[in-house]
C-alpha cells in the first residue's frame, strides 16, 4: 500500500534519548561519500509483525553495505564497511512502523538503518547527496533529523521522475521526519554551510523493503557486485 498522494508524509518524532543523540558524536568517517564530511554507522533488522505487539525488530548479522549503481552512481556496485550503529534506534522506528507508515504486516520486512553525521567547514561545506536527485529503490524511506548545529542549508528538495523542478521544499527540523514513498518521488538535498564552529547536521535514514525482495544477503550483494546495473523487478 502506498503512501497516499503527494508519496510523502511529514511527522514529529518522540523525544530522542540522550544516550542515542551522544552517540552521532563518536561515529567514524565514512570514506566513500560526502566529500570527507559524512560520519556513518550502519546496521540491518528483519521485521515481523504480533497483533498484540506490533511491529518487533530482530538485528541480522552485519554486512557490508552495498547499493545498486541504478540508485547511487558515486558509490554503487561495491561493498561498503561501516561499524554497526552502536545504539538503539528501534524505539524511534516503531513510532512510524506502529503508526504512519502503510506497512504490509501480512509480511516480513527488512529495514537498512543509516546513523549519519555531515559536518560544514567553511572551505568544505558538507554534502549530503553526493548521488544528486534520487531514488533508494526501497519501498519506502525515512529521513529523520535529530540535530542541527551552527548550519545553514540541508533544504529536501522532493522531485516527481522526469521533471525539472522539485514538487516541494523545506528543511526539516531537529525531532522532524520526512516518510518517502521511494517507489513514486526522488529526492535530494542542499549542501550544508557553517554558521558557526563545529557545525553539522545529524539523521536517521531508515529504508523499508519486503523481506521476500532479498535486499539483505548474498543474493543481494552478488547482483550488486555483478556490474551493479539494475536492481531486480518487484
Amino acid at each position: 500500500m502506498p503512501i497516499p498522494d503527494p508519496g510523502f508524509v511529514l511527522i514529529d518524532l518522540p523525544p530522542i534519548p540522550p544516550d542515542v543523540l551522544e552517540s552521532y558524536h563518536d561515529v567514524e568517517l565514512d570514506p566513500y561519500m560526502g566529500n570527507q564530511t559524512r560520519y556513518k554507522r550502519f546496521s540491518q533488522y528483519k521485521m515481523t509483525f504480533d497483533k498484540e505487539d506490533g511491529w518487533g525488530f530482530a538485528l541480522l548479522p552485519p554486512r557490508a553495505y552495498t547499493a545498486f549503481k541504478e540508485f547511487n552512481p558515486v558509490a554503487g556496485g561495491i561493498r561498503r564497511h561501516y561499524e554497526p550503529i552502536s545504539v538503539d534506534f528501534t524505539p524511534v522506528v516503531k513510532v512510524v512502523s506502529d503508526g504512519p507508515l502503510p506497512l504490509d504486516d501480512g509480511e516480513d520486512w527488512q529495514i537498512n538503518v543509516h546513523q549519519n553525521r555531515s559536518r560544514a567547514f567553511s572551505d568544505k561545506p558538507g554534502q549530503l547527496t553526493p548521488e544528486g536527485v534520487h531514488q533508494d529503490g526501497h519501498e519506502y524511506v525515512m529521513i529523520a533529523v535529530l540535530a542541527r548545529h551552527n548550519v545553514k542549508g540541508g533544504e529536501m528538495r522532493l522531485w516527481r521522475p522526469g521533471k525539472d523542478e522539485p514538487f516541494w521544499r523545506g528543511t526539516l527540523l531537529p525531532g522532524q521526519a520526512a516518510l518517502l514513498d521511494d517507489r513514486a518521488i526522488m529526492h535530494d538535498v542542499t549542501d550544508l554551510q557553517p554558521d558557526g564552529e563545529d557545525a553539522y547536521r545529524d539523521i536517521l535514514i531508515v529504508s523499508f523493503s519486503r523481506w521476500k525482495e532479498k535486499w539483505y544477503g548474498e543474493e543481494h550483494d552478488s547482483a550488486v557486485l555483478a556490474g551493479g546495473a539494475e536492481a531486480p523487478a518487484t
